[in-house]
């Protein structure tokens, strides 16, 4: 078992448990697709994924692809040095924000949520293009809204580098 295959399960385990799976648990979520003991080995490093098997489990888990690939390693663009910053939407944060600033965020995330078939209701993954969205909707710079989402306790602080590089 090589190092990679090590870190690639343990990330598939970390986004597994965020969403309160178990491992019998994503085999029913899944009607049977993914077989519990399969994921299983996927996670522990034992048996090699193909990338359409990831990209298969990516939509399944509604997360990115890169979500799921372990930092510190190269990615589909060559850039193996600072793993990229998350833009991830605190959404129980969400409900402190006067409803009339937080209406075409919680819209926007509901959205992406369907899409994706996830509902864990706690925190919600975007892309940069999201973002970028969100600043039209939001009649603002990417820059400017992010850090008013930071203000807000949306989104982390470690946001910035996302919109800087």
């Amino acid at each position: 078992m090589t190092d990679y295959a090590k870190s690639l399960g343990a990330r598939l385990r970390a986004i597994r448990t965020q969403q309160g799976l178990s491992l019998h648990g994503v085999e029913e979520k899944s009607q049977g697709r993914w077989k519990a003991v399969v994921v299983g080995s996927y996670e522990r490093g034992d048996r090699a994924v193909t990338v359409q098997r990831l990209s298969e489990l990516a939509d399944f888990y509604g997360v990115p692809v890169n979500e799921l690939l372990p930092e510190g390693h190269a990615t589909a663009s060559g850039a193996a040095n600072e793993p990229a910053a998350r833009l991830v939407i605190d959404l129980e944060q969400l409900s402190t924000v006067p409803a009339d600033k937080a209406a075409p965020l919680a819209r926007y995330a509901a959205t992406i949520q369907s899409q994706r078939g996830d509902y864990n209701g706690r925190v919600l993954s975007i892309r940069q293009e999201d973002l970028r969205s969100l600043a039209v909707i939001y009649d603002a710079s990417p820059g400017a809204l992010t850090e008013q989402l930071i203000g807000w306790g949306v989104l982390h602080p470690e946001a910035r580098r996302a919109i800087e590089a």
